[in-house]
């Protein structure tokens, strides 16, 4: 079984930065692609970044593009996601999500992941 935690998340004023992490233990895991999603209060959850492990594929939601920036380690089978220019509206809860193997499903759909972590709050006041 496959484990993800995620970290570094926090309550941090607008125009500020964060990077998160993401720890993916467990069996020996190769993922395909990895990414972030985030879920605010009242709302759907929602794609905000993805690479593939090669890292010849990154997406990323439109509103994040210039201020987030996904990035992944492979030796410490990490994932990162460094957050500058943080706005109110980028509160939520983040999630980081792997795909085991390629399904050809987008990577901005829920369902082309297999394992989730629990999630870590970041809060941004105005």
């Amino acid at each position: 079984q496959v484990q993800l935690v995620e970290s570094g998340g926090g309550l941090v004023q607008a125009g500020g930065s964060l990077r998160l992490s993401c720890a993916a233990s467990g069996r020996t895991f190769t993922p395909y692609r990895m990414g972030w999603f985030r879920q605010a209060p009242g709302k759907e959850r929602e794609f905000v970044a993805a690479t593939t492990w090669s890292g010849d594929s990154i997406t990323y939601l439109d509103s994040v593009k210039g201020r987030f920036t996904i990035s992944r380690d492979s030796a410490k089978n990490a994932l990162y996601l460094q957050m500058n220019g943080l706005k109110p509206e980028d509160t939520a809860v983040y999630y980081c999500a792997a795909e085991k193997d390629p399904s050809f499903g987008s990577s901005r759909r829920r369902d082309s992941y297999d394992y989730w972590g629990q999630g870590t709050q970041v809060t941004v006041s105005s």
